[in-house]
C-alpha cells in the first residue's frame, strides 16, 4: 500500500489509520507491507518498502464523519477534521460525503508511537 502523502508519519509510528476510497476487501488480519510509492513508478525506479503492517480493523464511513483523534490518528498532528477533509478530497478528487474505507493496523515491528517518534535503531541501518 502506497503511503507517498504520509511516508513520514509512518515512519515515525503516528500514523495507525488510512482512509481510502477502495480497499473493500481488506479484513482483520489481512498483511501490508506499506510503501513509499506503488504504481506510477518510472521504469526501473526502485519499490521502496517501509515496513509492515497487520490490519486490526476495516470498516466504511463517510469521509466527513472523521474526528480530531481520527485526523491525528491518520498521522495529521496539526491538522484539524476540516482541514484533514480539504486535504482527502483535494487529492482523492471526491466529496466530503464520499464513503471510505477506514482502516486500521498495528506494526508488525512492535514500534508504536506513545507521544515521541520511534527512532531507528543502530542495528536497523
Amino acid at each position: 500500500m502506497s503511503v507517498a502523502l504520509t511516508e513520514e508519519a509512518v515512519r515515525e509510528r503516528c500514523k495507525t489509520v488510512t482512509r481510502r476510497l477502495g480497499w473493500k476487501f481488506l479484513k482483520p488480519g489481512d498483511r501490508l507491507t506499506l510503501c513509499r510509492k506503488v504504481m506510477g513508478r518510472k521504469p526501473g525506479e526502485p519499490l521502496v518498502r517501509i515496513c509492515d503492517v497487520e490490519v486490526v480493523s476495516v470498516r466504511r464511513e463517510p469521509l466527513n464523519a472523521v474526528t480530531l483523534g481520527e485526523v491525528q490518528r491518520e498521522g495529521f498532528l496539526y491538522f484539524g477534521p476540516s482541514q484533514f477533509i480539504e486535504f482527502f478530497t483535494e487529492h482523492m478528487r471526491c466529496a466530503p460525503s464520499t464513503e471510505v474505507t477506514r482502516i486500521e493496523w498495528r506494526y508488525l515491528d512492535g514500534a508504536q508511537r506513545s507521544g515521541e517518534a520511534v527512532q531507528d535503531s543502530p542495528e536497523a541501518s
